[in-house]
């Protein structure tokens, strides 16, 4: 049910994306085989959708618990498959949900390592360490992304202006270890993983890692 709710979304998303956007996509040549972490810079809830006329995989992606309630987003993650996370918490039942999925072939999990969306400044804040967590843990590549212009999408809608949309992949990568990482080098991986994707941003988007 999950496969075919994603494949018929990818179709709407592109279709939408079409009509309201002009899409550059760069290095859709890194993207490796599944199972992998996407991670990237969360500047609007179009993020996700882009991504999914991106990516040839499913992507599965971390949602707020909050979200469970609201009845236009609710029935739309739960199709895709999201993973329910409590925000400002660290949600040990989310963590092993994603882990067990890194560990099926085929899977790709979406995360914005800031754990949330940028907001009013559209650039990178602090990186929190459960993506260099579960990176550790399943021993899967790292591939970053970077995404520009989907914060205006909201604005010019209305107007019905066509919006300039980048996306940058760069090269997977696996961090310098993995197993049990605890501690300051979580810290350190993490901030590892951030200076990946603000590598591929513009210096205004590259935020605390400029």
């Amino acid at each position: 049910m999950t496969t075919l709710f994603l494949r018929l979304m990818r179709v709407i998303f592109n279709i939408s994306f079409s009509l309201f956007s002009r899409r550059e996509i760069i290095g859709t040549e890194n993207l490796p085989e599944p199972p992998y972490i996407l991670t990237l810079n969360h500047i609007a809830m179009f993020d996700v959708p882009l991504l999914a006329t991106v990516c040839p995989h499913n992507i599965r992606a971390f949602a707020a618990a909050k979200h469970k309630k609201t009845p236009l987003y609710a029935p739309i993650l739960a199709g895709a498959g999201a993973i329910w996370v409590r925000r400002g918490e660290i949600d040990r039942q989310a963590l092993r949900q994603a882990l067990d999925l890194l560990k099926k072939e085929g899977e790709v999990l979406g995360i914005a390592p800031e754990g949330t969306r940028a907001r009013k400044v559209y650039a990178l804040q602090k990186g929190k360490t459960g993506t260099a967590y579960l990176a550790t843990r399943a021993d899967v590549p790292i591939v970053p992304v970077a995404i520009t212009g989907t914060e205006k999408v909201k604005k010019n809608l209305p107007r019905l202006r066509r919006t300039d949309i980048r996306v940058v992949i760069g090269k997977p990568y696996r961090l310098p270890e993995s197993g049990h990482v605890r501690g300051k080098k979580l810290e350190e991986y993490t901030d590892l993983i951030m200076r990946r994707i603000a590598e591929l941003l513009p210096v205004e988007y590259r935020g605390v890692y400029a």
